[in-house]
């Protein structure tokens, strides 16, 4: 073998070596991709994905999709041609990992940051496809979480929701902020709280903030809650959290308590947040989830109005709907029905 031989030999090695670890060194950077879509009203073990007792309930027909994206999980890592690759295919999106994933934060916490998402979207959604539906719906403020450890701990329970402070009626979070901060540290707060149906009065003492020794703090992370007659289970795949199905939610709740058969045997997918008065707010991922609408053969896809210029050039035989609210959402699907309407119906592009 000569010199140049060996040394060609010698390079090829180490090239093929530093190629295999390379490959498998992590990049900071997670992909996304199109997931799975949901149809609501596809039953799953023989039991509604949607089900709500208590109020008179309709026939739905067609499909009802909640999309969602694949993206790296939180307890892998993306290596550097898993990387090149996501960002070369079109169907795909490369991030920032700490975008999705900030630092610091476990697999564990991020992933119960992600299902009390989903509950809270699911929530919001009951409240505003009830009260699209003509439903009466009260809004709380409500314990979202009790700090273990904390005065409140105990004494008040995630759920509950706040009616009166020193027997004094409180309505809403900032209400309820503003009674707590009337008080002096040590002080003894009474909260009356409807909890399970009942009225439950609790005595809590008020301790130093962190932040300030002269204001008091209980421990309680504060959300609005909403009361209704009907009961809503939700039965979807614990793998999904998030918030970003709550407008196809309502959707769902709104079309099962109405006469109307909003969907009427079409194929509608969507996404979007949700809050109790109805109002839509933008999500990640959009293309992807379109992608996944698109293969999962929907016809219509209902779009955030802020997300609209994400998918503005994007070529799709899906109809992209643009929607801020429950409302114009329900209006659009109706109109998609008219063939005389059908054309003046708002569009991404």
């Amino acid at each position: 073998m000569t010199k140049q031989t060996w040394t060609a030999a010698v390079s090829a090695v180490l090239f093929v070596a530093l190629a295999a670890v390379v490959s498998l060194v992590p990049v900071p950077f997670v992909s996304w991709s199109a997931g799975a879509t949901v149809n609501l009203f596809e039953p799953v073990d023989d039991q509604p994905r949607v089900d709500i007792t208590g109020v008179e309930t309709f026939p739905t027909t067609g499909q009802l999709r909640l999309t969602t994206v694949s993206v790296t999980r939180a307890d892998s890592q993306l290596t550097l041609p898993e990387a090149l690759l996501s960002y070369w295919l079109s169907a795909r999106e490369v991030l920032p990992r700490d975008s999705v994933y900030p630092a610091g934060v476990s697999v564990d916490e991020i992933r119960a940051r992600e299902l009390q998402s989903m509950d809270n979207s699911q929530s919001a959604a009951v409240a505003a496809g009830m009260r699209a539906a003509g439903q009466k719906v009260t809004e709380y403020p409500m314990v979202q979480a009790v700090s273990n450890g904390s005065p409140a701990d105990g004494r008040l329970k995630p759920g509950d929701f706040i009616l009166r402070i020193d027997n004094k009626t409180v309505s809403t979070i900032e209400g309820v902020r503003r009674s707590i901060q009337a008080h002096a540290v040590g002080d003894v707060i009474l909260f009356t709280v409807l909890r399970d149906g009942e009225q439950v009065s609790e005595s809590v003492t008020g301790v130093a903030s962190n932040t300030n020794p002269n204001s008091p703090v209980v421990g309680i992370n504060l959300d609005v809650g909403y009361s209704y007659a009907p009961t809503v289970t939700f039965r979807i795949d614990s793998g999904i959290g998030g918030p970003s199905a709550g407008l196809i939610f309502a959707l769902a709740v709104y079309d099962e308590v109405t006469h109307d058969d909003l969907i009427a045997g079409r194929s509608v997918a969507g996404t979007g947040t949700i809050t109790g008065d109805g109002s839509v707010g933008a999500i990640g991922g959009l293309q992807e989830k379109v992608a996944g609408a698109e293969a999962a053969g929907a016809t219509i896809f209902l779009v955030p109005a802020t997300n609209c210029p994400d998918v503005a050039h994007l070529s799709t035989p899906v109809r992209l709907v643009k929607v801020a609210t429950l409302a114009q959402a329900i209006t659009a699907l109706q109109d998609l029905k008219d063939p005389a309407k059908a054309g003046s119906v708002a569009g991404c592009t």
